[in-house]
């Protein structure tokens, strides 16, 4: 199977779950709290760092989304990395899905065609 037909796949968001939900939810938290309380000394332990590993493992937990992209970027300016947006974006996130996994799908018309 080449590489093209699978990434449909990857880019699959899993069901969600309260587990996933926990998990995305703690990532972002700590991800956020952390940048704030090393805001100071990010030198130690770069804040990109931080950004990048709350982006896989919230990526992981519920799936890729296109907020996660923006909100990466963001992290990179000095100012905005001191306020929640990992949270903000996490939430916004399980929000959206939900809403897409609770949608009914469309009836079929009469004649078999959506």
């Amino acid at each position: 199977m080449k590489f093209t037909e699978q990434l449909p796949a990857l880019f699959r968001a899993p069901k969600l779950t309260r587990t996933r939900i926990a998990l995305a939810l703690t990532v972002a938290v700590t991800a956020d709290g952390l940048q704030f309380l090393l805001g100071p000394v990010g030198w130690v332990f770069p804040d990109q760092a931080i950004d990048l590993l709350a982006m896989l493992l919230t990526a992981w937990a519920i799936g890729f989304h296109l907020l996660l992209l923006p909100t990466f970027l963001a992290e990179l300016f000095p100012v905005v990395d001191m306020l929640p947006t990992w949270t903000a974006c996490v939430i916004a996130v399980i929000v959206l899905r939900r809403r897409e996994q609770n949608s009914k799908p469309p009836l079929p018309l009469k004649d078999g065609r959506e």
